[in-house]
């Protein structure tokens, strides 16, 4: 996926009220924009880290600047919860996520479970349907390792018993972690941080509901998905 147009440097001031950011840009302007991330962004809101912007012209718009990467423990990362969709479909089109490529109609956001909505919805005349829940990761601690979630979240729990009830009707249902960071090779539940989500990923995973991660490369001028990774998944006995 490529930035329609440059994304703008700056450096972060402060993160707040979640919807809203202070920054300054390279010729000394402090600005107020956008952050399209409801969520905590553990690690990611450091005053004076350097950080990357998207442009708007549109006069409906209240703020021009929009967050888009943030630099962390030397590596970009995109935080932008708009794009895992995206990202994700691209992702599966590449052959990066098992053998969904090969089905034939892929279709966004569609009404299912208990008054929910299905990111990824593939369908085939032979291979029936595929249900494909997308979760956007950004959170790291250690060198090497992607987790999520980065606080809790029961809507989170409440996707993997749909996809779990998908699989108990005869179809299939994925979990798709879409990393935004390429430092990355291994990807685990953060059960401290929410041991009733794990449960449930667990829970989901007896159920016959499939894991896969996808990492992705960041640069200022596009985010895109670039491999696998190992998907750590936690035993039961230790929940």
């Amino acid at each position: 996926m490529n930035f329609s147009r440059p994304l703008v440097p700056a450096t972060l001031v402060q993160r707040y009220k979640r919807f809203l950011f202070d920054a300054v840009l390279t010729d000394g302007t402090r600005i107020t924009g956008s952050c399209p991330n409801t969520g905590s962004m553990r690690g990611l809101t450091t005053p004076g880290s350097p950080i990357w912007l998207s442009e708007h012209d549109s006069p409906t718009r209240k703020y021009r600047h929009m967050l888009e990467i943030v630099e962390a423990d030397g590596t970009l990362v995109g935080i932008n919860t708009g794009l895992p969709n995206r990202l994700a479909e691209e992702a599966i089109a590449a052959g990066l996520v098992g053998d969904l490529h090969t089905y034939a109609t892929v279709r966004r956001e569609q009404k299912y479970g208990r008054n929910s909505r299905i990111d990824i919805l593939l369908s085939d005349p032979t291979k029936g349907l595929a249900y494909v829940e997308v979760k956007n990761v950004h959170f790291s601690r250690d060198r090497g390792l992607a987790e999520f979630p980065d606080s809790p979240t029961e809507r989170g729990a409440k996707h993997l018993e749909e996809l779990g009830d998908m699989v108990e009707a005869g179809h299939r249902a994925i979990m798709l972690y879409l990393v935004q960071r390429h430092d990355c090779d291994v990807f685990r539940i953060c059960r401290e941080l929410d041991p009733v989500y794990a449960r449930a990923f667990e829970r989901a995973a007896t159920r016959g509901v499939e894991t896969y991660a996808i990492k992705c490369a960041i640069s200022p001028s596009q985010i895109a998905p670039t491999g696998a990774m190992l998907v750590d998944e936690p035993a039961l006995a230790d929940l």
